[in-house]
């Protein structure tokens, strides 16, 4: 058991069974520590990636927060009697850090997109956030090394990741030992264009209906819908393996 609640072994993953107010509570206690601790967020494209390749399934199950990020997660671990209080999405927790770093005065540091929507975002979390310390902001385009040095010089105590997988998974992989005083490290996705204004997040209540994919799909359909309507068809075959008692993730590959 972790501090605010028990792991959930589901579909070859450990989930943490955190509501949101638990795993904020968790983020700060972790920043008051002396090391450097990993949240991903986990949904059925994750699985899929993790079930076919087990270098990124090794990254992912290093971190020490692994959250359900999305219904479907949810759905399945109730199916398997193994149920998770609820969907916490990574962005749901970025939302809510937000404000916390602000009170407490904990730099963040944003990596990630484009670098003119990394800035706008940077722009307008400042103003929602009075008090919200940005200590520095790089792009996502970058080679193997990346901006390590950039972020332990800043002083951030918060690192916040809006890239895709598994790009975000290895880098910190690679980097983790290297980030200066950062205590929690976030991939957050597409955040940063929510955030700056260039993309719509999906209405609350069709993330708890399970339909938060729908609505990407007809945002992008050329980019998601190999994505959802056949790659993310794996995941049926990694349920059926997990109700016959055999699902392990990086099992094929």
């Amino acid at each position: 058991m972790n501090e605010a609640g028990p792991r959930v072994d589901l579909l070859g993953c450990r989930f943490d069974a955190y509501r949101l107010p638990d795993a904020v509570e968790q983020v700060a206690r972790w920043v008051a520590g002396d090391a450097l601790r990993q949240g991903v967020g986990v949904n059925v494209d994750h699985l899929v990636k993790m079930d076919r390749d087990p270098a990124f399934a090794a990254q992912v199950l290093q971190a020490d927060m692994i959250l359900a990020d999305g219904m479907p997660v949810v759905w399945a671990s109730r199916a398997l009697s193994r149920p998770l209080p609820e969907r916490l999405p990574a962005i749901d927790l970025f939302d809510a850090l937000l404000p916390r770093a602000a009170r407490e005065g904990w730099p963040i540091y944003l990596l990630g997109a484009r670098l003119e929507v990394v800035q706008e975002a940077a722009d307008r979390l400042r103003e929602a956030h009075p008090g919200l310390v940005i200590a520095g902001l790089h792009d996502g385009y970058f080679d193997d090394e990346g901006p390590w040095q950039a972020i332990a010089d800043s002083g951030a105590k918060l690192l916040f990741l809006g890239m895709s997988s598994p790009k975000k998974e290895a880098f910190v992989s690679t980097h983790r030992h290297r980030l200066g005083d950062v205590r929690f490290v976030l991939g957050v996705g597409g955040a940063f264009d929510i955030a700056a204004g260039r993309a719509t997040r999906a209405p609350a209540w069709m993330g708890r209906a399970g339909l938060e994919w729908a609505f990407r799909l007809a945002q992008e359909p050329r980019r998601m819908g190999r994505r959802y309507l056949w790659e993310d068809l794996r995941f049926l075959g990694i349920l059926w393996r997990s109700r016959r008692g055999g699902g392990t993730t990086g099992r094929r590959a």
